[in-house]
């Protein structure tokens, strides 16, 4: 099984970069994670819809180059759905169970997902009805993809 995480922009503060790097560590013993990082568009300080527009289709258009076709799509998004780590881990035990052997996640940049690339999407995940920073919400998926591999093999991370 092979695990893709697409995200826009790079992680640019040292204390996100180390947190992920450590949970893609760790997420080694059980897995292959592979991290896309596509370019994030600037952001005029006076946005109007329709550089909203633009800029998310320009990394959508971005996103989607990098998604393969055997693949099960997870966009995080905030409208998703919200479920507990234990379902979280229930959820890719079936898909792996089921014969899904690619997943690809994607997280947006500052401004959310395009609708390409919701559409694209199996599957909408929120981590939460709060708002993070993206570079935070890609550490938040790893810690929990992590978790999620510790409860399917009944590890002792998750109590």
């Amino acid at each position: 099984m092979e695990i893709c995480i697409v995200a826009v922009g790079k992680i640019k503060e040292k204390f996100y970069k180390e947190a992920a790097d450590e949970y893609l560590k760790r997420l080694k013993k059980f897995t292959k994670v592979k991290v896309i990082e596509v370019k994030d568009e600037p952001i005029p300080s006076n946005l109007s819809p329709g550089d909203k527009q633009k800029i998310l289709e320009a990394e959508g258009e971005r996103i989607i180059r990098h998604i393969k076709d055997d693949t099960y799509v997870i966009a995080l998004n905030i409208s998703g759905e919200e479920i507990s780590s234990e379902k979280l881990a229930s959820r890719l035990q079936q898909l792996f169970l089921g014969g899904t052997s690619r997943l690809t996640f994607i997280v947006g940049g500052t401004l959310g997902l395009s609708s390409s690339v919701l559409l694209r999407s199996h599957w909408q995940l929120s981590l939460s009805k709060l708002t993070f920073p993206h570079q935070l919400a890609r550490v938040i998926l790893l810690e929990q993809i992590y978790r999620s591999f510790t409860i399917i093999n009944r590890e002792p991370y998750h109590r």
